[in-house]
């Protein structure tokens, strides 16, 4: 049996609101034309990402292209926003 979780009320310091820049489920959803190309990373971050995908059980490619769309959009927001 796991260690039950005792709440307190106290507070919690310093804290700042960070904009929630996410898209919805609905914009995951859509699929844009994809365009192969080469690139060079480094070691460390494939590392990582081959690591982070085996643990989420999908490609780590797959997440490289996700978090490339995330940051596209979120910039995108910025300049119109």
């Amino acid at each position: 049996m796991k260690k039950k979780i005792k709440y307190t009320n106290e507070p919690l310091g310093d804290l700042k609101v960070i904009d929630d820049f996410l898209p919805s489920p609905a914009d995951l959803a859509f699929n844009e034309e994809q365009v192969k190309i080469t690139i060079g990373l480094s070691k460390t971050a494939v590392n990582f990402f081959k690591k982070e995908a085996k643990k989420h059980h999908t490609q780590y490619q797959k997440m490289i292209r996700h978090l490339l769309d995330l940051y596209v959009a979120h910039q995108k927001r910025r300049k119109t926003g």
